[in-house]
């Protein structure tokens, strides 16, 4: 008879060992309740709350309010990752941008544009982009996935974290602003983009407020009134055509929910009002969207809804298939736009020359692939999608 002995009673087994939980993106609840697995009260999650977004802790060994015994065992059970920096390229102009990796190596990108006190951080909610805007940089790379909550916060510690506005300043502060316009859509990832702004403006942590925070969306109108609702940001939508036609092409989400749908979505935005306008964004096309009839077109558009426009000099990055508006043709625009009674400034170009202005977001990740996708190309290798079965 064989002797299973070995496999028996007597034998010693190995537990299986939980995974350590990534702890910067959880909300106070789920924080407790990872706590509490470990047998640890509710009341530390504000503790470690305190730390992780007033102080800016990056390990629990700085949390010298807990004692030494928790700090190590917080430690075998919970990470506290940040993406990594890639890359950092800083503009003439001062703005930064930096390549960011993620756990699974994937990148995106963020840009802060300072002023002359303050200035807004340009957080990304995907890596990539499942929209195909063809005025955008962005739009040609395809969309890999939605970043996770804590990928998003992530942005903005890593950017407190190079400005070294820690502990929490309550007054004046230098990363002042947040917008969601980098890479991705922000309402295609809503629940993510969701959870990272609550955490953003809690008032015991990071505490921006909702008031300094801008969420642009090219037009998810079913999300549109839930942003609201929920999250009582501004809201920027990403226009750039007064017509259906032109905006199918320029923005093919048009093509499912077309200009009014978006408009009465915009109209029912809860909380717009003068003191909160909806800001309409406006690449200047020369030649496709920057005429008088486009202007007065424009104005006519948003009539009744408490708007202010952007107009944005359209941004070149290679192999883009439009100019920008000549210099004298946005002026026009601009004074047609105040003279119907609108706020609409020009904006100024920031960060031109690190491809770090508007539309011109594109993470080298997804460079280096293309690149060696068109080497592979030349040598008569198939791509890494195309190689036959074996």
């Amino acid at each position: 008879m064989s002797d299973n002995s070995s496999a028996g009673v007597g034998s010693a087994q190995a537990l299986p060992t939980a995974l350590p939980v990534g702890l910067i993106g959880l909300e106070r609840a789920e924080i407790a309740s990872a706590l509490g697995e470990i047998g640890e009260p509710p009341f530390r999650a504000r503790q470690i709350w305190h730390w992780l977004y007033y102080r800016g802790a990056r390990d629990f060994a700085s949390m010298t309010t807990l004692s030494k015994a928790l700090r190590e065992k917080l430690a075998t059970r919970f990470l506290l990752d940040l993406p990594d920096v890639s890359s950092e390229q800083r503009s003439s102009d001062g703005t930064r941008k930096w390549l960011l990796r993620f756990a699974d190596g994937n990148q995106a990108e963020t840009v802060f544009i300072p002023e002359e006190d303050r200035g807004a951080l340009c957080i990304s909610s995907q890596v990539g982009c499942t929209l195909t805007c063809t005025f955008c940089h962005t739009g040609t790379q395809r969309l890999v996935r939605n970043l996770t909550a804590g990928e998003i916060v992530g942005q903005v510690l890593m950017a407190r974290h190079a400005y070294g506005e820690w502990p929490s300043p309550r007054a004046e502060r230098l990363l002042s602003n947040i917008v969601l316009m980098g890479m991705g859509e922000p309402l295609f990832n809503y629940d993510n983009v969701a959870a990272a702004l609550r955490i953003v403006m809690d008032p015991e942590g990071i505490a921006i407020s909702r008031r300094r925070i801008t969420l642009s969306t090219s037009g998810v109108v079913p999300m549109i009134r839930r942003v609201g609702a929920e999250l009582g940001v501004k809201l920027a939508i990403s226009l750039h055509a007064v017509s259906d036609e032109l905006r199918d092409v320029l923005v093919p989400i048009n093509r499912k929910y077309p200009l009014a749908e978006l408009l009465r979505a915009c109209r029912d935005y809860p909380g717009a009002d003068n003191a909160r306008r909806i800001t309409f964004e406006y690449v200047m096309l020369k030649d496709v969207n920057d005429s008088p009839a486009d202007a007065k077109a424009l104005a006519r558009l948003v009539a009744g809804i408490p708007a202010k426009f952007n107009l944005i000099p359209f941004n070149p990055w290679p192999g883009a298939p439009f100019e920008c508006s000549t210099d004298e043709a946005m002026r026009r625009f601009a004074s047609m736009l105040n003279n119907a009674g609108y706020t609409a400034p020009l904006r100024t170009p920031r960060g031109r020359d690190i491809m770090a202005a508007c539309g011109q977001l594109r993470s080298a990740s997804e460079r280096e692939r293309l690149s060696r996708m068109k080497a592979r190309v030349a040598a008569g290798i198939p791509d890494d999608h195309q190689r036959p079965a074996v």
